[in-house]
């Protein structure tokens, strides 16, 4: 059983999960074989934990999801989590840890989906954020997507994980309480001044994309609705979300990187939710390791022009 602990007096947290140590790696080994072993594939499902649920499309289904068998959490021991002798805070690290695999094609990445294949699957993340929020002990769902080995990913079939921790992690808490900090949303107000600025990407109806001002990450970019909701099932029109996500990553696959992306939300007061985009690109060093400040060296305007299809890769 793995452990929940926080830092000596930061609020940073750290999972110690010794049986993610033992997941497959299988990014050396893209050529693997899809009916022999790729436990996301069809057929394959027995190599799975028993499934939680799926999503059916003509007679075949299109996505499933089920426990990770690897898990960085699981719902047992002490939930409940506590201080002994001042310094030593902590938990089991109970939660839950599941994997939805995007696709029943093994050779397709979430960049080849078409748009229309996005929307069961953001759907899927309003279900699951909904569903785990319920249970007893869960108090944030987080829902993550890593690509290519940069990014964190072991498994070359395409898929997401969701994560119910049993507190609210430290960077959602410093969102929180920056946004509390004002008298009406920042968000919206950021959203009007963006529209027109050379940071602009993509825009629709419901939805607006576009690279931070202060980006960590080359290419980082942000999605957000542009109608006030704290968190995505409050959103309208997935399938302009599911438009402009796929803009994004049709983007991406012409950079050939690895990325993640993950929803930032508040699960406990007003908000303005966003999807968070990061490729992975450059690798933090020394620096950003001793001031937690990141030095990026595509700007924000130059990151934006790329995305608008205006220049090519730097």
């Amino acid at each position: 059983m793995g452990e929940l602990r926080k830092d000596y007096i930061l609020d940073r947290w750290v999972i110690i999960a010794p049986a993610r140590g033992k997941r497959p790696h299988q990014l050396q080994s893209k050529e693997e074989s899809r009916d022999k072993t790729c436990h996301f594939c069809p057929g394959n499902e027995d190599g799975t934990p028993a499934e939680i649920g799926r999503v059916e499309k003509d007679g075949r289904w299109a996505l499933r999801w089920f426990p990770n068998k690897y898990p960085a959490l699981a719902p047992e021991g002490q939930a409940e989590i506590r201080t002994d002798n001042r310094y030593y805070t902590f938990s089991a690290s109970y939660g839950y840890h599941e994997l939805i695999a995007e696709s029943p094609d093994h050779h397709k990445q979430l960049w080849d989906l078409d748009p229309q294949d996005l929307v069961p699957l953001l759907n899927l993340y309003c279900r699951r954020i909904e569903e785990l929020m319920l249970l007893p002990s869960i108090q944030f769902v987080a829902v993550i997507k890593n690509h290519g080995l940069l990014a964190g990913t072991s498994i070359v079939h395409t898929h997401s994980q969701v994560f119910a921790l049993n507190h609210i992690p430290a960077h959602v808490r410093e969102n929180i309480e920056a946004f509390r900090k004002h008298s009406h949303c920042p968000y919206c107000d950021v959203i009007s001044r963006e529209k027109d600025s050379y940071r602009h990407c993509f825009e629709n109806a419901a939805w607006i994309a576009f690279t931070p001002y202060a980006s960590r990450y080359n290419y980082e970019i942000w999605i957000l609705p542009k109608a006030h909701a704290k968190n995505l099932s409050h959103a309208t029109d997935l399938n302009g979300l599911a438009d402009i996500l796929h803009q994004i990553l049709g983007r991406l696959k012409v950079l050939d990187c690895s990325y993640n992306y993950a929803i930032l939300y508040s699960p406990i007061d007003d908000f303005h939710f966003r999807i968070e985009v990061t490729p992975r690109i450059a690798t933090p060093g020394g620096f950003e390791m001793a001031t937690d400040e990141f030095i990026n060296t595509v700007s924000p305007e130059d990151a934006a022009a790329f995305y608008r299809g205006e220049r090519g890769v730097e």
